[in-house]
């Protein structure tokens, strides 16, 4: 079962990072990692082409209070969402209560570790505060990065659906699960 969740008054800092709610203040370092080739292929959409898309982005990402900012040395460099999970993909947690989480970081930053530090820092408030019985992460099968951080965060793979991207190509994806610990 999903949970509703708000997370724009919602502020987790960990070691290096602050993850808080989008502000209209951050347009230009969304842009900036967004219009990139290779970073939002790896989440099923395509570079930003403009400040505009990326504004309109922005403002979805602030209206929807589900998307936290991964802040690093003052700069927004990626993004986490807590989104709602396909209920018909996993019928198993009918009875449980969780979410699905996503990410994408700046090509710029990949490689230092921030990112399992980001979704271990989450899927922590998620687990304690929300009290959220599991947490669903996807990955497309060539995306070895994002395996990577999935397998350090401690989800475990439960089966291979299909995924339309948002360029209208449809690719096999890993649904991985975290169950919070009883």
């Amino acid at each position: 079962m999903n949970a509703e969740v708000d997370i724009s008054k919602v502020v987790i800092i960990t070691e290096r990072l602050t993850l808080r709610h989008w502000k209209p203040d951050d347009l230009y370092d969304l842009y900036e990692y967004a219009s990139v080739d290779g970073v939002g292929q790896m989440a099923g959409w395509l570079p930003h082409q403009n400040v505009d898309e990326s504004r309109e982005i922005l403002n979805r990402f602030i209206d929807g209070k589900n998307e936290f900012a991964i802040e690093f040395n003052g700069k927004a460099i990626g993004s986490l969402g807590i989104n709602q999970y396909n209920e018909e993909e996993l019928p198993e947690y009918k009875d449980k209560m969780g979410c699905e989480i996503g990410y994408v970081l700046s090509k710029d930053y990949w490689g230092r570790g921030l990112m399992p530090e980001a979704v271990q820092a989450v899927t922590m408030y998620l687990f304690e505060a929300l009290k959220l019985d599991f947490i669903v992460c996807g990955h497309f099968l060539d995306n070895l990065q994002s395996m990577r951080v999935q397998e350090k965060c401690g989800f475990e793979h439960r089966k291979i659906v299909k995924y339309e991207t948002r360029y209208g190509i449809v690719k096999n994806c890993w649904l991985s699960v975290l169950e919070r610990a009883k």
